[in-house]
């Protein structure tokens, strides 16, 4: 029980009312508890609110992504992993494994057993460029060419340029210096470039 000495605690709660007692005393009761809607927001809760709107605005922003550019990306990711695969089965078997691009997609001969022409996941992908570095001298760029994916374990650099069919501006370059795997590297990059 507190006393009314100085320096002990008074109490939050007033005395309790008889019910006996007028309505005045009730009212000054009310009047000296605490009130809860005045205190406004503690940190946390602001911190939490601030933490559920960052990650709703990640979200609308990744949705509004340009589905163009996705599809690209995605296409040059599963390119570069055949690509790969190839140049293992080719080490593996021994035997030289080219591919090339066909109108709605690509083509990967040597392989045995053989593969049927893949399509592209998107509609929208074609390939505008197969450069190779034969030797020292300049690349050639020719939609027509082929890749040349083993079975030597060191090769010449090499790298596909993929675009969005309309969207010319969208690009996207795998690279190969022959000693790494093929990876997306910046549009117009030098052959044996190899990835940031």
């Amino acid at each position: 029980m507190p006393t009314l000495a100085a320096g002990s605690p008074k109490s939050l709660h007033p005395p309790a009312v008889p019910w006996g007692r007028s309505v005045g005393a009730r009212r000054l009761a009310q009047h000296l508890l605490p009130r809860r809607g005045a205190q406004g927001f503690t940190l946390l809760e602001l911190l939490v609110v601030m933490a559920i709107i960052a990650i709703a605005s990640a979200g609308v922003a990744l949705t509004l992504r340009d589905s163009g550019a996705s599809n690209l990306e995605r296409d040059a990711q599963r390119l570069a992993a055949v690509l790969e695969s190839g140049r293992a089965q080719s080490r593996m078997q021994g035997t030289p494994v080219l591919w090339r691009a066909v109108p709605d997609g690509f083509v990967t001969e040597g392989l045995n057993p053989p593969l049927p022409p893949q399509t592209w996941l998107s509609a929208d992908t074609v390939v505008i460029a197969v450069l190779r570095k034969p030797d020292a001298s300049t690349p050639t760029n020719n939609a027509a060419a082929h890749l040349i994916l083993g079975p030597e374990p060191i090769l010449d650099a090499q790298a596909v340029v993929l675009a969005a069919r309309g969207k010319t501006e969208l690009r996207v370059q795998l690279s190969s210096d022959g000693l790494r795997p093929f990876t997306i590297v910046p549009p117009g990059s030098p052959l044996g470039m190899a990835a940031p």
